[in-house]
């Protein structure tokens, strides 16, 4: 990874998360809503939102699934063939460096599972609300989030020591108050 590669891939994703929102409003901009103009949901998404509007919203819908629903599918399939060439180049590496990867790898992989799983279900399907949407909405918005740091901080040596220390704190002064049986 150079600075060039580094630069392509932040345009990338700049650019392609401004066309994905420049396509969505384009698909609401001219819908005609009415009644009342209140979304039953955590965030004000694409699907909820299509339920305010006073037409037929299925030929709206299978645009929304493919900007929606098909890129989460693509960019999970990529990030999973890149997992599978990365742990694939560890043949050459000694068993300690293999397990260090793929411990690395294993808590990626499960964030990115977690992200894109739920994201996948809510959009790539015809346009539609469940009772589950919320809980997924929460995963996929405020839990995936909050795993990343964790993760990270949870790998580093002197944060696993100084949990140690704390839960043998704890342990201790839950023995010492704890009354004779």
């Amino acid at each position: 990874m150079n600075r060039r590669v580094c630069i392509l891939l932040l345009v990338v994703a700049w650019t392609g998360g401004f066309a994905h929102s420049v396509v969505q409003l384009a698909f609401v901009y001219n819908l005609p809503f009415c009644g009342p103009n209140v979304i039953d949901h955590l965030i004000c998404d694409m699907y909820p939102l299509l339920e305010l509007v006073c037409t037929d919203t299925y030929f709206i819908g299978l645009p929304v699934v493919a900007n929606g629903g098909e890129i989460c599918a693509v960019i999970l399939i990529l990030l999973l063939i890149s997992y599978g060439f990365i742990l694939s180049s560890l043949e050459s590496y000694s068993l300690e460096g293999r397990h260090k990867a793929l411990s690395t790898c294993s808590s990626h992989i499960t964030v990115v599972v977690l992200f894109f799983v739920p994201c996948i279900f809510m959009y790539a399907r015809p346009v539609s609300n469940f009772p589950i949407d919320k809980s997924l909405t929460v995963v996929y918005t405020v839990i995936t989030p909050m795993l990343n740091p964790l993760i990270y901080s949870l790998r580093n040596t002197k944060m696993q020591n100084a949990m140690k220390k704390l839960w043998f704190k704890k342990l201790i002064t839950d023995r010492i108050r704890m009354p004779p049986a």
